[in-house]
């Protein structure tokens, strides 16, 4: 990440970080409360229903997703690597309970993000709390933290809280000796006792040219990550490059 771009980015981190502080203080509640810690069997008159879409459309925005998908959306006929049978039966979130990882592996285009954000939507709607960053959104945050004094705090709140941590993008951009440390603590952070969804382009093997060359880090963090996991293999041609082709912006590839 060009030096400037990376301090931008940090300062509209910390700007916001800021103005939720700001917003939370000018509310002026007495105490801040929340949807979980409410007992709906003591008042039977209260519309459950009518707050649970509430808790859900809340919980939406704290994932922070870039955009809502679903599974319905999903074109499992393009993808022909897909496993379908695989992914249907983790719709039932039951990984999530048992702390268990879906990592999805497969080439740039082809809906790697989209099903990670289908399985974070349908763990919204089911009330449990979710987050998705990228890899290097993710870390910027926590060298930014770890700067300021914040580490630990931001730690506990972006990345223990969520019972379900969505890390997207891992292997598009190569972290530093530092980098790589704060996100196998992560990694060890949650290990067994939150679930995740990873999504990579690159095979297992490669793993180590993102997180600084560093084989023995790369192999303690894979440990971690696949001792209870599920590893969803997709393949097949990506799907932006394909509707480029079939509106003719680019040529059609030449068969070899």
């Amino acid at each position: 990440m060009d030096f400037l771009e990376h301090l931008l980015h940090e300062e509209k981190l910390a700007r916001h970080q800021r103005k939720q502080a700001m917003y939370t203080r000018m509310a002026a509640f007495p105490a801040v409360k929340t949807f979980e810690e409410y007992d709906f069997t003591f008042a039977t008159g209260a519309p459950q229903k009518q707050i649970q879409s509430l808790r859900s459309l809340s919980f939406t925005r704290m994932a922070a997703f870039p955009a809502v998908k679903t599974f319905e959306e999903y074109d499992f006929t393009f993808a022909t690597g897909a496993p379908q049978k695989q992914i249907q039966s983790l719709r039932s979130l039951s990984f999530i309970e048992r702390n268990e990882n879906i990592v999805l592996l497969g080439p740039s285009g082809v809906g790697k993000t989209h099903l990670a954000i289908a399985m974070g939507y349908e763990a919204v709607r089911a009330g449990i709390k979710v987050r998705f960053t990228t890899a290097a959104d993710l870390l910027l945050q926590l060298s930014t933290a770890q700067r300021q004094g914040r580490y630990k705090t931001t730690l506990h709140r972006g990345v223990m809280a969520p019972k379900l941590l969505i890390i997207d993008e891992i292997g598009y951009l190569p972290f530093s000796q530092e980098e790589a440390k704060l996100f196998f603590q992560v990694i060890a952070k949650r290990y067994e006792k939150s679930a995740m969804i990873l999504t990579s382009n690159l095979p297992f093997g490669q793993w180590d040219q993102t997180f600084a060359g560093d084989a023995a880090l790369t192999s303690a963090m894979l440990d971690r990550i696949l001792h209870h996991s599920h590893v969803v293999q997709i393949k097949g041609e990506s799907y932006r490059l394909k509707q480029k082709r079939k509106a003719g912006v680019i040529a059609e590839a030449n068969p070899e």
